[in-house]
């Protein structure tokens, strides 16, 4: 069934909230929820996987630690740019979208449907996202594995960037659920818990980690660096007086 829109356009009946949200041509999913989560988790062990391989014959002596760090930014980059930039390019016709991208992107839009309506911050955020961030968690992944020096600027870059994002992310939604009254998740819990909540969440606590990691590393560096410049000094008042 359809009912008309405000501007006079049909729209197709659609379970998202709210109601009355204008989704233009909505289609229902064909894939079922198992097949599109279990193709999202398929897709990132692939991805962890051939990451692995990659960073062992790059660098064979990288910590390990920084390995789980290389795969974190080639997982985020991968769906930054992949995914999130797929909503960026494809924002005016999710609610038709057919293929895998968009039919996980509806499965996610239960728990917020502003990426079904073109909504200007979700969608100036997404591509900022897919723009920026995805990019240069791809380079992370180089600075990492190689060891290089620019690695702890960028990874603060990227990772406070990330959580900016997310915070904003979370503080429109809850603006408009408690200052307008629109909810844009549907009411079941795990849609809310699980899916905006937990999946969203994630880029909050690992960046956090990783923005401690890079924190610490730079001070060390520069207390190794002070001491340096300390005994050179002192070297050099020792000639001279000698």
């Amino acid at each position: 069934m359809s009912a008309p829109s405000k501007s006079g356009v049909p729209l197709q009946l659609h379970p998202y909230y709210p109601l009355e949200a204008e989704i233009v041509g909505y289609l229902a999913n064909d894939y079922t929820v198992p097949q599109l989560l279990l193709t999202f988790a398929g897709a990132c062990v692939v991805i962890f996987a051939l990451t692995s391989v990659l960073v062992k014959r790059v660098n064979p002596r990288l910590a390990r630690g920084d390995e789980l760090v290389a795969l974190w930014f080639v997982l985020s980059g991968s769906i930054h740019f992949f995914f999130e930039g797929y909503f960026a390019i494809n924002h005016a016709r999710m609610g038709s979208s057919q293929d895998l991208f968009g039919q996980m992107w509806k499965e996610y839009a239960h728990s917020d449907s502003r990426y079904l309506t073109s909504e200007s911050f979700v969608l100036c955020m997404e591509s900022i996202t897919a723009a920026l961030w995805g990019p240069l968690s791809f380079v992370l992944l180089w600075l990492i594995v190689t060891s290089h020096p620019l690695r702890h600027p960028l990874q603060i870059i990227v990772s406070g960037g990330q959580i900016y994002g997310d915070i904003l992310y979370y503080a429109t939604a809850m603006f408009d659920h408690y200052h307008k009254g629109v909810t844009y998740c549907r009411p079941e819990a795990y849609y809310f818990w699980g899916y905006y909540f937990a999946l969203n969440f994630i880029w909050i606590v690992i960046p956090s980690m990783t923005i401690y990691q890079s924190v610490t590393s730079c001070s060390r560096a520069f207390k190794a660096l002070d001491k340096m410049s300390l005994r050179l000094q002192a070297n050099g008042s020792v000639k001279k007086v000698l």
